[in-house]
């Protein structure tokens, strides 16, 4: 059995993938910014009998992720398998978001997983027989996603990392792997809204608003369940013959496929909005 560290665990996808690697046995460590945040977890862990051991750990913060590596370290030597999976998104227009807002995006969902990388790869990387996984997104294989600029950014830097690190560990006995994952019902399109909700005078805001309510609507109506996420996340990890990139549901699937047969950004645009308009209505006059 491996040892795994999660990020992100109180809630959507890190919390359903620690209680799957625990169902098979795995030494699990469920990691989450504010333990209090724990209950959920908990409680569904103890209706399962299932051993899942809590940490704290921000990934925005040095100190607390080196801490948190160290002790799973000073207990079993080194993480066998690592999921980076702690992300926010803040819904905002590039001219009108606040610098602050959207480098807390890329700091949480691009150097978090740096960190954790820089601080647990040592000890993979001499153990061997390790896999990190990175939990991406759909947005990252896709053009960029207006009003969820700094997420769609995040991600696209998150894969390129992946990618060079992919490279980087030609040879040496650890993985990596992304799981990409499109609609899925989480609280994350709550939490963008309430961190990015833009003010009436904003001049984006209608047009904000219906991409919003696209997201909103298409996470209800097709979105799918974040277990199907966590299942993959641990073939990802069980396979050392999955692929670098994993796309996880049909959403993501499609939506990858028209772009990219789309071929240009200029081309991209009227069929993305066919695309929105087709669940959303028209889009606000300009």
């Amino acid at each position: 059995m491996s040892v795994v560290l999660i990020t992100g665990c109180s809630s959507g996808f890190g919390l359903e993938s620690a209680l799957a690697f625990a169902r098979r046995g795995h030494t699990t460590y469920a990691t989450m910014r504010d333990l209090a945040k724990a209950d959920n977890l908990v409680d569904r862990a103890n209706a399962e009998s299932l051993d899942i051991e809590l940490l704290a750990l921000d990934v925005d913060d040095n100190s607390s992720v080196t801490s948190a590596v160290d002790e799973v370290e000073a207990r079993h030597g080194a993480i066998d398998i690592l999921v980076n999976n702690a992300g926010i998104d803040c819904f905002g227009s590039v001219e009108t978001t606040e610098l602050a807002k959207a480098r807390a995006v890329m700091e949480t969902n691009f150097w978090g997983p740096v960190r954790t990388i820089q601080a647990a790869l040592p000890a993979m990387r001499a153990k061997g027989g390790a896999v990190i996984i990175n939990v991406s997104s759909v947005s990252g294989s896709m053009p960029g996603t207006p009003y969820s600029s700094w997420y769609s950014a995040s991600k696209h830097a998150l894969n390129a990392l992946t990618e060079a690190l992919y490279i980087e560990l030609d040879g040496i006995d650890v993985r990596v792997a992304c799981v990409d994952p499109g609609f899925f019902k989480t609280e994350m399109v709550e939490n963008s809204r309430a961190r990015g909700r833009a003010a009436p005078s904003d001049p984006y805001q209608a047009d904000q608003a219906w991409l919003v309510d696209f997201f909103q609507k298409s996470v209800e109506a097709v979105g799918g369940d974040p277990v199907e996420v966590a299942e993959a996340i641990v073939r990802a990890a069980a396979d050392p013959g999955a692929p670098l990139h994993n796309l996880v549901g049909e959403s993501a699937a499609a939506l990858v496929d028209l772009a990219r047969q789309t071929g240009s950004i200029e081309a991209w645009l009227p069929l993305a909005v066919s695309l929105v308009e087709a669940v959303a209505g028209p889009r606000p006059l300009r």
